[in-house]
C-alpha cells in the first residue's frame, strides 16, 4: 500500500439515530442533507445488531464501518472499501475507551453531552483531515485532558494529571522570566 490509512468520517449517534457528535473528513458527502442521509440509513442498517461487546464491521456504500454500541450511544468509524479494516478497528477503540476515560465511564448520552466539547477534542487528537494521528486513549485522553483544563481552578478541583501539568507551566514560567 502506497498510502496512509485514511478515515472518511467518525460519528456518535444516540439510540435513535440521532447526531451526538460527527466529524466528517471526506467530500463523499458534500451537503448537510447527504451526510444526515448517510447517517440514517447507516443506523437503519445497524440497529439491530448486537454489537455491544465487541466492535462489528459492515461494508456499506462502498465503505467499510466499524461500530460500537454502549447503552444509548452507537460509536462509527468509516473508512474506503481499500481500507485496512484493523487499523479502522484501533481507531474506533481508541476514540471509545478516550471518551470512557473521560467520562469516568459513565458512557451515555447525558453524560456525552454534558461533556461535548471533551468529545469534540478527541476527534480533533484522533483524526487530522482524515489522517490518524493517534489511537491509544491514554494519550488522547491525557492530551484532552490538559487542553479542557482550566488554569485558573484550584488544584484540588484538578486531577492528578491536570495539577502536574499546572505545577509544570508555572515552574516554567518562572523559570523563563
Amino acid at each position: 500500500m502506497d498510502s496512509c490509512p485514511v478515515v472518511k468520517n467518525i460519528l456518535l449517534l444516540d439510540s435513535e439515530g440521532k447526531r451526538v457528535a460527527v466529524k466528517y473528513y471526506s467530500d463523499d458527502w458534500p451537503t448537510n442533507n447527504a451526510k444526515l442521509a448517510f447517517e440514517k440509513s447507516l443506523f437503519a442498517k445497524t440497529m439491530k445488531s448486537n454489537a455491544r461487546t465487541e466492535a462489528e464491521i459492515t461494508m456499506f456504500d462502498s465503505n467499510i464501518v466499524i461500530y460500537k454500541f454502549v447503552q444509548d450511544l452507537h460509536f462509527y468509524v468509516t473508512g474506503g472499501e481499500d481500507e485496512n479494516e484493523l487499523i479502522l478497528a484501533a481507531v474506533l477503540q481508541g476514540f471509545f475507551d478516550s471518551v470512557s476515560l473521560l467520562l469516568r465511564s459513565n458512557v451515555d448520552k447525558r453524560e456525552a453531552l454534558e461533556n461535548l466539547d471533551l468529545i469534540f477534542l478527541c476527534l480533533d487528537e484522533i483524526v487530522e483531515r482524515g489522517m490518524i494521528l493517534e489511537t491509544d486513549a491514554n494519550v488522547i485522553a491525557g492530551k484532552v485532558a490538559v487542553n479542557s483544563m482550566d488554569p485558573s481552578a484550584p488544584l484540588s478541583e484538578q486531577t492528578i494529571g491536570q495539577a502536574l501539568a499546572t505545577a509544570r507551566e508555572h515552574l516554567t514560567r518562572t523559570l523563563f522570566q
